[in-house]
């Protein structure tokens, strides 16, 4: 296992209010490349591939969540003092609309996450 420290290794900064940029974050929180399922995908793999390696997946796909604590935080500091008004304007009506301002995994078009996004296919690494 690992330890959780309450804090994210790399401070993030957001000076200003920017839903805009909030959206094209979100689709590395919840799209098919993003943080969660390369996380996911990681962590699958490890289960097929030769053992002196799988803690080296292991550490990657746990750095992944890391990544995805960066992203959830950058989007809530850009969009957390937004009106409706400037999240519509940005195109996350529709995510207001359904989740407020609560994070939800989706990418940038609102189509939410879904398994397909983890590809297993097979051996990660020759042998």
């Amino acid at each position: 296992m690992w330890v959780y420290e309450k804090k994210l290794q790399y401070p993030v900064r957001v000076s200003k209010c920017d839903p805009r940029m909030a959206k094209f974050l979100i689709e590395q929180y919840g799209g098919a490349d993003g943080e969660l399922a390369a996380a996911l995908r990681y962590l699958n793999q490890r289960y097929t591939i030769p053992d002196r390696v799988i803690g080296l997946l292991t550490d990657i796909g746990t750095e992944e969540f890391a990544h995805l604590e960066m992203i959830a935080t950058m989007v809530y500091k850009l969009t957390k003092d937004a009106s409706v008004d400037e999240l519509i304007a940005a195109g996350l009506g529709p995510h207001y609309a359904n989740h407020n301002r609560a994070l939800f995994y989706q990418n940038a078009n609102g189509d939410a996450w879904t398994a397909t996004y983890i590809a297993a296919k097979g051996e990660a690494i020759a042998r």
